[in-house]
C-alpha cells in the first residue's frame, strides 16, 4: 500500500514536471485587462472553437503579443479589432457585423431549421394520405400463425 501511494506520487510529480509554467503577469495590467477584455471577443485561428484570450496555440500568444503593442502605443479596441479583421477577416469575430458576406452566418441556422421543419411536414402529410396496407406490419401485429388479423 505505502509503495503504491509513493509510486502515485511519482507518476503524479513525472506528469506536472511536463506542465508548462503559468505566464508572468504583464508589465501593465491595465494594458493587459484591455488586451484580454479584447481578445475574450476575438476567435483564435488555430482553434476556432477557443477565443484568443482561452487558446494556448502559438499563434494566439503572438496575437495577444501584437495587441499588447498596439495598446501600450496608444491604439483603442476598435483599432486593434480593424487590425484583426482587416488581416483575418471578419471570420475572427466572434459576433461577426451583419452584411452581405456574413448573412449565412447569421440567417443560415434558421433557413435550415424551417427547411427542415417544412420537408417533415411535407413527409408526414403524404404519409397520412398513404393507405395502411402499403406499410409493413410490425412484428407485435402478426397473429400466432404468422399471419395479419
Amino acid at each position: 500500500m505505502r509503495s503504491a501511494c509513493i509510486g502515485l506520487l511519482l507518476g503524479l510529480g513525472a506528469l506536472s514536471a511536463g506542465a508548462n509554467e503559468a505566464a508572468p503577469a504583464a508589465a501593465d495590467p491595465v494594458v493587459e485587462a484591455k488586451m484580454l477584455h479584447i481578445a475574450a471577443e476575438l476567435r483564435c485561428l488555430v482553434c476556432q472553437n477557443q477565443t484568443l484570450a482561452d487558446s494556448d496555440a502559438s499563434l494566439a500568444q503572438d496575437l495577444r503579443a501584437q495587441m499588447r503593442v498596439m495598446l501600450r502605443g496608444g491604439a483603442d479596441a476598435a483599432q486593434v479589432r480593424r487590425f484583426m479583421t482587416d488581416r483575418y477577416g471578419d471570420f475572427v469575430l466572434y459576433r461577426p457585423p451583419l452584411k452581405a458576406t456574413t448573412l449565412p452566418l447569421w440567417f443560415g441556422p434558421g433557413a435550415m431549421l424551417a427547411a427542415g421543419l417544412a420537408a417533415l411536414t411535407l413527409v408526414l402529410r403524404r404519409r397520412s394520405r398513404l393507405s395502411d396496407a402499403l406499410f409493413d406490419p410490425d412484428d407485435g401485429d402478426l397473429t400466432e400463425g404468422g399471419v395479419p388479423p
